[in-house]
C-alpha cells in the first residue's frame, strides 16, 4: 500500500484479545493500516470513522471474493484458516443485484415491525433465563454464576433458533461450531475445516427436516420462497444464508449483552442514571455498540480498483477488514473523551458497529431488542449485580474478530 508514512505492517495475533490499545496506536497513524493476516497474507484494516463509513458504502468496494485474485492464483493456500469467510454463498459474499435478491428473501423477517412482534416472546425467554441465573448463583457456594452461559448466550440463541425452526437439541453444538468457524481465530486449519464441514452438514439436516415438515419458521419460508422469475433459492445459497443468520443472529447479541453488563458493572454511575430514569436502556445499547462493540475487525471487503482512503492507496483485490471497534473510539467524531463510557454521549448513535450502506446488518433491530430487554430485566431483577472478579481478570475471547470476554462470572445478589 502507498501511504504518508513508512510504518511496518501490523502482524495480526490470531489469539486476539482486548483491541482498544492496539486500535488507538494504529489509528494514530491514519485511518488505514497495513496488516499481515494470519497465515502471512497481506491485507489492510480501515480504522477511522469517516474512512470506514466511506469505504463500506463505496461503489468500488466488493464483498464477492472473486475480486481477490490472491484467493484464486495460488498466492493464498487452500487451507488458509480465514477462507471460511470467502467460500460460503450468501448475502455476506454477494454484491449489487445478487445481494439485493438474497437480502430481500430474509429482510422482511427482520423489519422493525416484525421484530417488535417478537417482544413478548423475548421478554418471556429473558425472564425464564433470569430465574435460571438466580438459581445457579444460589446453588454455588460463592453465589457466583457465569452470565454468558446462563443468560447472554441462551437468550439470542433461543430466539434465532425459534425463528429458524431449529430443534433445541442442536443449539449447544451449533454455538460450539459457529464459535470455531467464525469467532475463534487461533484454531488450526484442520480444526476449522472439520468444524465448517460439520456445520454445513448440520444446517443441511435442519433444512431437510423443514423441507419434509415445513412450519411457521424462516427456514421453511426460505425453502418455499420464489422470486419474480420463479427461481428458488439454491441449496448452496440456502445453507450459506442459514449459516449467516445462525451465527450473526446470536454471536453479535451475545457479545453486545456481555459487554454492556461489564460496562455497567464497572461504571456504576452510568447504571445509576438508568435506574433513576435519567437515561434509557437504548442509550446503554448505543453507547456499548460505540465504546465496546461486539465485533472488532470483520473480514472481508475487496477494492475493485486501486482505492484511496484518507491518503492511503489500497491496491485492487486487497482483503480488507472493517475496524468497527477502532472507529467507535475515533476522537475526531466522538470527542477527546472517546475512551470514556458515557451513556449520555450525543454522538453514540453514530457508531458503525452494525455496518453501513447496502450491507448494513439485517438483524440489527433484533439485536437491539434482545439487548434492551435483557439489560432492563437483568438490572431490574438484580440491581446489585456485580462482577465476581476484577475486570482485568476476565478472560478475553481468543479472536481478533469477535470482541468480548470468554466468561462473565457475576454475583447477582450482594453477599
Amino acid at each position: 500500500m502507498q501511504r504518508h508514512d513508512s510504518h511496518d505492517p501490523h502482524v495480526i495475533d490470531p489469539a486476539g484479545g482486548c483491541p482498544h490499545d492496539l486500535n488507538a496506536r494504529l489509528r494514530a497513524r491514519g485511518a488505514v493500516a497495513e496488516v499481515v493476516l494470519p497465515g502471512g497474507v497481506p491485507g489492510a484494516v480501515v480504522l477511522g470513522h469517516e474512512g470506514l463509513k466511506e469505504f463500506l458504502a463505496h461503489p468500488d468496494v466488493a464483498k464477492d471474493p472473486r475480486h481477490c485474485p490472491a484467493l484464486h492464483d495460488g498466492s493464498i493456500p487452500r487451507d488458509w484458516p480465514l477462507r471460511v469467510f470467502t467460500n460460503a454463498q450468501g448475502m455476506h459474499t454477494a454484491d449489487e443485484a445478487e445481494h439485493r435478491r438474497l437480502r430481500a428473501l430474509v429482510g422482511k423477517a427482520f423489519t422493525a415491525r416484525q421484530v417488535e412482534r417478537l417482544r413478548p416472546r423475548v421478554e418471556e425467554l429473558s425472564a425464564a433465563l433470569l430465574d435460571g441465573l438466580g438459581r445457579a448463583a444460589a446453588a454455588a457456594p460463592d453465589g457466583v454464576a457465569d452470565l454468558r452461559t446462563h443468560f447472554a448466550l441462551p437468550l439470542p440463541m433461543s430466539v434465532i433458533c425459534e425463528l429458524l425452526g431449529v430443534d433445541p437439541a442442536h443449539r449447544g453444538r451449533l454455538h460450539q461450531l459457529s464459535n470455531t468457524v467464525i469467532v475463534a481465530t487461533d484454531t488450526t486449519p484442520a480444526e476449522k475445516t472439520a468444524a465448517v464441514r460439520e456445520l454445513v452438514e448440520l444446517m443441511g439436516t435442519i433444512a431437510a427436516t423443514r423441507r419434509e415438515h415445513p412450519g411457521e419458521d424462516l427456514t421453511s419460508a426460505l425453502i418455499a420462497a420464489r422470486e419474480g422469475d420463479g427461481d428458488r433459492l439454491s441449496e448452496a445459497e440456502l445453507i450459506g444464508t442459514l449459516r449467516l443468520m445462525l451465527v450473526a443472529g446470536h454471536e453479535t447479541a451475545l457479545n453486545l449483552i456481555s459487554n454492556a453488563v461489564r460496562a455497567l458493572c464497572t461504571h456504576r454511575d452510568q447504571l445509576a442514571l438508568v435506574l433513576e430514569g435519567k437515561a434509557g436502556w437504548s442509550d446503554v445499547v448505543d453507547e456499548t455498540l460505540r465504546w465496546d462493540g461486539p465485533v472488532s475487525w470483520f473480514p472481508f471487503r475487496y477494492p475493485t480498483r486501486d482505492l484511496t482512503v484518507d491518503g492511503t492507496v489500497i491496491p485492487r483485490g486487497t482483503p480488507v477488514l472493517a475496524g468497527y471497534t477502532a472507529a467507535g473510539r475515533d476522537e475526531s467524531v466522538h470527542g477527546p473523551d472517546a475512551d470514556r463510557f458515557d451513556i449520555t454521549r450525543p454522538t453514540a448513535a453514530r457508531h458503525l458497529s452494525f455496518g453501513h450502506g447496502a450491507h448494513y446488518c439485517v438483524g440489527a433491530p433484533l439485536a437491539r431488542l434482545e439487548a434492551t430487554i435483557a439489560l432492563e430485566q437483568l438490572f431490574t431483577r438484580f440491581p446489585d449485580l456485580d462482577l465476581a472478579v476484577p475486570e482485568a481478570a476476565l478472560p478475553y475471547q481468543r479472536s481478533f474478530i469477535g470482541n468480548s470476554v470468554a466468561a462473565l462470572p457475576v454475583r447477582p445478589v450482594r453477599s
